[in-house]
């Protein structure tokens, strides 16, 4: 079993890793990009291993790519963002590490999961940090940055590094991929239709019990909204299940970063008057807080994308479009959601969704307000049959 085999509909890019991992079109900077769910983070994974492989193929069976695989191998470097920026003291240690000479590898290899949080052309100190490297490149030293698209990415950065573009899998491959992995046909499909192309969402919603009941719940929200009542409803228990669920995933965390910080400082931080203690725990205070936010944000952004697929189905459904719907088993909720608005309304729902969405993201709106005035654009028009 090689290290490409679980890259699920991406064919295509494949050759091309391929050849460079065997040193054919080899370059010192990789940018990947593609929708959410298409795999960026799993194939630059892969591609990390297949460039440290004893044997240059990404043969899986080899000692630097089982490492590289699961993510412990010496010269392979993650960063990974759990806020809305990567900083620029961070990138700058990172930088001087990236430039030694690797361990027990071929290569050096830096991946950056989001390096759409580099900073904007208004703020660029991170992505410049970084740029630096990119433009004079140590010999052996790669860096694979993944990002949505080439636009998020600083575009000093984007130009110097070789542009992958990756496709959002289909239904039928995602279900394959289940099914090979020893998912059961019928909950196979059901995942990758309501995953729709996100191939970690798909994975959660067939092992996981409360990952679908949290789906149910949302989905299920656009046949209710009939009046203000409930549309405000909506909105607080939307706000409310994404802190719940960010709050089941951090509270682990936060606990075990407390006590490595009071390991660090042992009998120090007993002394009320220490000042390095208090600026610490002030900083790690201030970081947790920032990592809640941001997982808020995302937990919120993919239920918006759950509430588009209901109306993009009541669209589908409105122009007679053949197969099965996203939402296939809550088809009559979506029969009465198509009823009651024309396709011209739901498309108004649907950039509704979209403006909240940018709202909360791009221009730190508060969460509940913005989800207030979206479940208000959303309610159904009354008095249709």
């Amino acid at each position: 079993m090689s290290v490409w085999d679980d890259l699920v509909g991406q064919r295509a890019v494949l050759d091309t890793l391929r050849h460079a991992a065997a040193g054919e079109g080899m370059t010192h900077a990789w940018l990947f990009t593609g929708p959410p769910g298409s795999g960026r983070s799993n194939v630059a994974r892969a591609f990390a291993a297949a460039l440290q492989c004893e044997t240059r193929t990404g043969c899986g069976e080899c000692e630097a790519c089982r490492l590289g695989i699961k993510g412990s191998h010496p010269d392979i470097k993650w960063v990974r963002s759990e806020t809305s920026v990567l900083y620029v003291d961070d990138m700058r240690d990172l930088v001087q590490a990236a430039a030694k000479f690797p361990s027990v590898g071929r290569w050096q290899i830096v991946v950056i999961e989001d390096a759409d949080r580099l900073g904007t052309p208004e703020n660029p100190r991170t992505g410049n940090a970084l740029l630096k490297a990119i433009e004079e490149p140590t010999p052996r030293t790669v860096w694979l940055l993944c990002a949505p698209t080439r636009a998020d990415v600083l575009p000093t950065i984007a130009s110097r590094s070789r542009h992958v573009t990756l496709a959002t899998p289909t239904g039928e491959q995602i279900t394959d991929f289940l099914v090979r992995s020893g998912i059961d046909a019928t909950v196979a499909s059901f995942a990758a239709r309501a995953s729709q192309g996100h191939i970690g969402r798909a994975r959660a919603l067939c092992v996981d019990e409360g990952t679908r009941s949290r789906r149910r719940e949302i989905v299920s929200l656009p046949a209710r909204l009939t009046g203000i009542g409930s549309c405000m409803t909506a909105a607080t228990n939307l706000n409310e299940l994404a802190k719940e669920e960010t709050e089941a995933i951090t509270a682990e965390t936060e606990q075990r970063e407390l006590k490595d910080l009071q390991s660090i400082f042992g009998n120090e931080r007993k002394d009320l008057a220490s000042r390095s203690y208090r600026a610490a725990l002030s900083s790690l205070e201030k970081l947790q807080k920032q990592k809640a936010k941001r997982r808020v944000l995302d937990v919120i952004d993919r239920a918006l994308m759950d509430l588009v697929s209901v109306y993009r189905d009541a669209i589908a459904l409105s122009m007679g479009a053949p197969g099965m719907l996203v939402n296939e088993e809550l088809r009559g909720d979506v029969e009465t959601i198509a009823r009651a608005a024309t396709s011209e309304e739901l498309l108004r729902m649907i950039d509704a969704i979209f403006t909240a969405r940018e709202q909360m993201l791009e221009f730190n709106v508060p969460p509940q307000l913005a989800l207030e005035s979206m479940m208000v654009a959303l309610r159904l028009p009354a008095g249709r049959p």
